[in-house]
């Protein structure tokens, strides 16, 4: 009986020690396939989009123009007999600024009246005989075709004598005058800088981030320093479709009618933008989440559920001195989860292991 006790107890220890085997292996295989599962997936860090519904107001400097500004030349050339008027004086549309010496064109034109005068008179003379039957067709198509000549040669140095005198195009003021008397000018050499007297128009320059949303500009309205409480309104006029040496592009704006205290030429101001961001509005991500792949824009969009990522596109408005950026995309939303680190190394749909939040202590995010 003693025996049979025994050898029960040795049947049992082994049954004992087979189970706990298996079961420590077991532990030990799912150990180690779970190790090698995280040591497939590829480690992102993820980031949070926000909302930048504060970029809608943009501000940029610019500078207020004359509506109408032009430099004035003869068409002819000649010797600068007199300028009529001095710097800063108002001008009106087609007053006498200044003149030519007329002595030349004044003795050319003399010439040629004295020869169109003979011409149309002989073939007033032929023209008349060929209505009576006295004269030759060719006589007369002859004689009609020199009096045109002449008459285009005498209308030409006409109007030479009358561009030696130079007029105001428009309504304004004398910029300042770049001759004096008595000094020789060839035809087309600005002589006199003018400004129009009307509403004045404001220049500014565009970055191409804020020239492609240019459809989402509304409203517009410039400040200055010198009239603190005061806002102009402003309409757009146009925008250079092509950029300048610093790859930006210059706007023009008309400022509305205001009984307001008026703004001069050349005073620098502050025009702001207000945007419609009820459609597409902007996000702020980091800028290391922007993957730049065959010629477009992409983010990749991590879903927490799935835990997997999927390439999103998107359009990007601008990259700030923070090192983040502004953009719009139909595919994603505030709040959604993005990689920030680790996009060359995933694939569209692949599955990733996102790196935990740094923790409130963690000075820096080291740890």
């Amino acid at each position: 009986s003693a025996a049979s006790d025994v050898y029960k107890r040795q049947i049992f220890m082994k049954k004992f020690n087979v189970i706990i085997g298996g079961f420590i292996l077991f532990l030990f295989t799912a150990c180690s396939h779970t190790r090698q599962e995280s040591s497939r997936l590829q480690t992102v860090k993820t980031d949070t989009v926000i909302s930048a519904a504060e970029q809608s107001i943009l501000q940029y400097p610019g500078k207020v123009k004359a509506a109408e500004d032009a430099s004035l030349s003869f068409r002819v050339s000649g010797t600068i007999r007199r300028i009529y008027v001095k710097d800063g004086a108002r001008v009106r549309k087609g007053q006498l600024l200044a003149d030519l010496d007329p002595t030349d064109y004044q003795i050319q034109l003399d010439a040629t009246e004295a020869e169109y005068l003979q011409v149309k008179s002989e073939a007033e003379r032929v023209m008349a005989l060929y209505k009576d039957g006295g004269t030759t067709p060719a006589a007369n198509d002859k004689a009609e075709y020199g009096l045109k000549q002449i008459t285009a040669k005498y209308n030409h140095h006409k109007d030479q004598l009358s561009y030696t005198r130079l007029c105001a195009p428009f309504d304004g003021y004398i910029d300042k005058h770049l001759f004096e008397p008595y000094e020789t000018v060839g035809a087309g050499m600005p002589v006199i800088t003018m400004i129009g007297d009307g509403r004045t128009e404001v220049e500014i320059n565009l970055p191409a981030a804020e020239y492609i949303r240019r459809g989402q500009f509304k409203q517009y309205y410039c400040t200055f320093d010198i009239y603190p409480d005061k806002h102009y309104s402003l309409q757009p006029l146009y925008i250079i479709p092509k950029a300048n040496a610093n790859q930006l592009y210059t706007m023009r704006l008309r400022q509305e009618d205001t009984d307001q205290p008026q703004p001069s030429p050349g005073m620098n101001t502050m025009v702001t933008i207000l945007c419609d961001t009820a459609e597409n509005a902007p996000m702020s991500i980091p800028g290391s989440a922007i993957l730049y792949e065959d010629g477009k824009t992409n983010v990749f969009l991590y879903d927490a559920a799935q835990k997997k990522v999927y390439k999103r596109n998107v359009t990007l408005i601008g990259l700030q001195t923070d090192g983040r950026a502004t953009i719009i995309s139909a595919q994603i939303k505030p709040g959604d989860l993005i990689v920030s680190s680790g996009i060359h190394h995933i694939q569209d749909g692949e599955s990733v292991m996102p790196l935990p939040a740094v923790s409130k202590t963690n000075i820096g995010g080291l740890l």
